[in-house]
């Protein structure tokens, strides 16, 4: 049993260290004016954090899915509206960011204010699902 408890918390801290080294590259892709790919890599850090979170509530391996609402609904986790439609259109970061037929068009959208409007929504988002994989 107690070999159980250690593979979930090496499985929970596998996720987090993933998350905490995305949250660096995030950074420095908006530094360097990449901010498609900063954006790409925020949904990346969020998604991360969830399957952390996944993996404390559930105790099983998480989904392999990169919707971050739908993996939020199956960790059970409560979300407010405004949470909802955040994690919505960060999912979209990773459609527009990752397929060709998007990525001319995303670029475009990504202006730097744009991109720091929700790069501050991630580092806001961040904390809050971290506490709950660690408290």
């Amino acid at each position: 049993m107690e070999s159980n408890v250690l593979n979930k918390d090496k499985l929970i801290k596998y996720w987090i260290d993933g998350s905490d080294d995305d949250f660096e590259t995030m950074t420095a892709m908006f530094d360097s004016k990449r901010y498609s790919w900063s954006l790409f890599i925020g949904h990346l850090m969020i998604e991360k954090l969830l399957k952390a979170y996944y993996v404390k509530v559930k105790s099983d391996y998480p989904p392999f899915i990169h919707n971050l609402l739908r993996l939020s609904e199956k960790a059970d986790l409560e979300l407010t509206d405004d949470q909802k439609e955040q994690l919505a259109t960060i999912t979209a970061f990773n459609i527009n960011a990752r397929y060709d037929n998007y990525k001319m068009s995303f670029k475009k959208q990504c202006t730097p204010e744009f991109t720091s409007e929700w790069i501050n929504k991630l580092k806001e988002l961040r904390p809050w699902i971290k506490t709950l994989v660690l408290q």
